[in-house]
């Protein structure tokens, strides 16, 4: 019933989150690198006393409901799981400062 359906059509688009296709992911990569490459020429050249230029941020991209929530909280446990480490390898090297890790 629904294998004649068209590849952006409503359906797809409702499962998806967004309207966008392969080809909009696509450039919106391209435009990244060429940002990122802008910057790099930028800083290669630079003055010697001038500071580096940063990077952009990337150009937005839609992404499923949820998806930032789900991210922030990976990021969350992995800075835990971090710290945790650090702790460990502060007891372990100095046990004087361990309580102060």
């Amino acid at each position: 019933m629904v294998e004649g359906l068209p590849p952006d059509g409503a359906l797809v688009r409702k499962l998806a989150g967004h309207h966008w296709q392969h080809a909009e992911f696509m450039l919106a990569d391209l435009l990244d690198g060429m940002v990122r490459l802008r910057t790099d020429f930028r800083n290669a050249n630079r003055a010697e006393k001038t500071a580096a230029e940063p990077y952009p941020d990337p150009v937005w991209r839609p992404e499923k409901p949820g998806a930032k929530k789900k991210r922030e909280k990976k990021a969350r446990r992995e800075a835990a799981e971090a710290r945790a480490g650090y702790q460990r390898i502060v007891a372990l090297a100095t046990p004087q400062h361990a309580g102060k890790g």
